[in-house]
C-alpha cells in the first residue's frame, strides 16, 4: 500500500494486464486509420494499479532515454494526467510517438519486476494514454530555457534523433536550426512508418511542439548539396552540428530478376505510400502498381509494415517470406499479431533464390528454397541452412524486399575529416562525437538501422555532449582572451 495505490502488492498481481481498444481486423485491413485506439481512462487506471511501485524501479534502467516510469504511473493513479506527461517530457520530447512505436516489450517492460512471474505493466500504452490526454485537452506548455546562449547548433535530419537533439538543446538555451532534405518533417517517422501505426497528425503535432520551443525547421534543404557541413560551420556560423540523416539506402538480395517490373525495395514502396500518399490516389498524384499476389521478403518491422500496407492497397494474397522461423523474427510481437489478424500469410524457413518474369519483364513468380535451422550465428539467431532439392515457386505479381538499409553517402562524401565504417555508417564514440571536432552523429546514420527509441537516446546523448563541447570551447576562448588582456 502507498499514498498512490491503496491495493496491496498481493492484490495488484491478480489484476490482468489490460488490452488496447482496436479496430476490428476485417475493417482495418481495408483502411489506413490507426489500428489501436489505446487505453480509455478506465483501462489506464486499472493498468496503472498493477504497478508494484518498486523501490528500485528497474524499468527506468530499461528505458533508453531514462523516463521516470514509476513516478509517471503514480501520477496516473491520482488522475494527474498532466503531471504524468510532464514527468515523461522531462526525459522524452516525443511521448505520443514513443507510446505508439517504441518496442517497450524489449526494453522497459522486459525488465519490469511484475513481469518476472506475471504480465509486465503496459508501460507503453500508459505513456500513450497520458500523451493523448495532453493533446486532447491542449495542455502542452513549452519549456522555457533558463539561459539564452549565443551559440548556434545545426541539426541535419528531422527524424527521431534529430528532433530529440533539437529539443534537448533548445531546453539548454541554444539557437537550434533543423535542416530537412524532404518537404515534410519526421524522417523515417514519416516515410517509413504507415499511417495506421503512426498517424501523421500526431507526428505533425509533436514537431510543432518542438518548434514552439524555439527550434527553427527548414525543409527542402539537402545538406551535402544545398550546403555542406563545412559551409554550415565556416560560413553559416554554426558552432556545432548533429548529423541524424538516418539510413535510407536499401539493401537488395542480389538475386536474379530484381530489375523486373513489380519489384520494389521496402524503402521506395513505403515512401511512395506514406510520404507521397499513394494510398489516397487519385486525390494525390502518386500512383503505385500493386498486384493481387504480393510477397514481402524479410522479418523485421519494415517488412511487417510493407506487407500490411500491401494488404490495405488491395492485395488478395499478401505473404511474408522469411528464411528463419517465427521465433527469430525481429518484428514486434504486437505487429505480428495484428498482421495475422489481417490475414497476412507467413512463409517461414523460406529463402528466395530468384524472381521470375514473363516476356514483358513483369514479375510472375518467386522461386524459393526450404530452410532448416542450424547453430546460432554472429547475430545470436540460429543460422538458416538450405534443404537440398526443396526448391518451389510462389505465384506473385509484386515482390517487396525489406532486408535492411544503410546510410545515404552524401554527408560522408562531402564532409572533411569524417570517419566512416562498414556500409557507410558514421563512426562515433559513446558520447556521439565523430572524428570531426564539433560534429556529432546518431540514430541510424551511426547504427546502420535500429529502433526509434535508440535513435532518440543518441539524440539526447549528443545534445548533452554538444553542450559540454561548446562550454569547453567557450571556456578556452575566455582563458585565451584573459591571457592576452593580462
Amino acid at each position: 500500500m502507498s499514498e498512490y495505490n491503496a491495493l496491496k502488492p498481493s492484490e495488484r498481481i491478480k489484476i490482468p494486464r489490460q488490452g488496447s481498444l482496436e479496430q476490428l481486423a476485417e475493417e482495418r485491413k481495408r483502411n489506413f486509420l490507426e489500428v489501436s485506439f489505446g487505453f480509455n481512462e478506465e483501462r489506464a487506471l486499472v493498468e496503472a494499479a498493477r504497478c508494484l511501485e518498486c523501490k528500485n524501479p528497474v524499468c527506468t534502467d530499461g528505458c533508453p532515454v531514462g523516463i521516470d516510469i514509476r513516478s509517471f504511473v503514480q501520477r496516473i493513479l491520482v488522475k494527474d494526467y498532466a503531471g504524468a506527461v510532464q514527468t515523461i517530457r522531462q526525459a522524452n520530447s516525443l511521448p505520443a510517438i514513443c507510446g505508439r512505436v517504441c518496442p517497450q516489450e524489449e526494453q522497459c517492460e522486459s525488465v519490469c519486476t511484475l513481469g518476472k512471474k506475471h504480465e509486465p505493466v503496459a508501460i507503453g500504452k500508459l505513456e500513450r494514454f497520458v500523451a493523448d490526454y495532453e493533446m486532447g485537452h491542449n495542455l502542452f506548455v513549452p519549456p522555457v530555457a533558463e539561459t539564452k546562449r549565443e551559440e548556434k547548433v545545426a541539426i541535419v535530419g528531422s527524424g527521431p534523433s534529430g528532433l530529440t537533439c533539437a529539443a534537448e538543446l533548445a531546453k539548454l538555451g541554444y539557437q537550434v536550426t533543423v535542416f530537412e532534405a524532404l518537404h515534410a518533417v519526421g524522417g523515417v517517422l514519416r516515410y517509413g512508418i504507415p499511417e495506421f501505426r503512426l498517424p501523421r497528425a500526431i507526428l505533425d503535432l509533436e514537431a510543432d511542439r518542438i518548434k514552439a520551443m524555439g527550434v527553427e525547421i527548414i525543409t527542402n534543404f539537402l545538406v551535402g548539396r544545398t550546403a555542406t557541413v563545412d559551409e554550415l560551420m565556416d560560413e553559416w556560423g554554426f558552432s556545432a552540428v548533429f548529423l541524424g540523416t538516418g539510413a535510407g539506402t536499401p539493401h537488395f538480395l542480389g538475386i536474379p530478376g530484381e530489375g523486373l517490373t513489380g519489384v520494389y525495395s521496402a524503402n521506395e514502396f513505403l515512401t511512395r505510400v506514406n510520404l507521397m500518399k499513394a494510398y489516397l490516389f487519385p486525390d494525390y498524384d502518386t500512383p503505385i502498381r500493386m498486384g493481387k499476389n504480393v510477397a514481402v521478403i524479410g522479418g523485421g518491422n519494415t517488412a511487417m509494415d510493407a506487407v500490411r500496407t500491401a494488404r490495405r492497397l488491395g492485395a488478395e494474397r499478401a505473404a511474408l517470406v522469411y528464411r528463419r522461423s517465427r521465433q527469430e523474427m525481429p518484428a514486434r510481437l504486437e505487429e505480428v499479431h495484428h498482421a495475422e489478424e489481417e490475414g497476412i500469410e507467413f512463409m517461414m524457413l523460406t529463402n528466395p533464390l530468384r524472381i521470375i518474369g514473363d516476356e514483358h519483364h513483369i514479375v510472375t513468380a518467386l522461386e524459393c528454397q526450404r530452410m532448416e535451422l542450424g547453430e546460432p550465428d554472429e547475430s545470436g539467431r540460429r543460422k538458416p541452412i538450405p534443404v537440398a532439392g526443396s526448391e518451389f515457386h510462389i505465384p506473385v505479381d509484386t515482390v517487396i524486399e525489406a532486408i535492411g538499409q544503410q546510410p545515404n553517402p552524401i554527408i560522408q562524401s562531402t564532409t572533411t575529416g569524417l570517419k566512416t565504417g562498414k556500409r557507410g555508417v558514421v563512426v562515433t564514440d559513446d558520447q556521439q562525437q565523430t572524428s570531426r571536432p564539433g560534429v556529432f552523429a546518431g540514430g541510424d546514420l551511426s547504427r546502420g538501422g535500429a529502433t526509434v527509441i535508440l535513435a532518440m537516446r543518441d539524440g539526447k546523448q549528443a545534445a548533452n555532449s554538444i553542450h559540454a563541447y561548446l562550454r569547453s570551447v567557450k571556456s578556452s576562448v575566455m582563458e585565451d582572451a584573459s591571457v592576452v588582456t593580462g
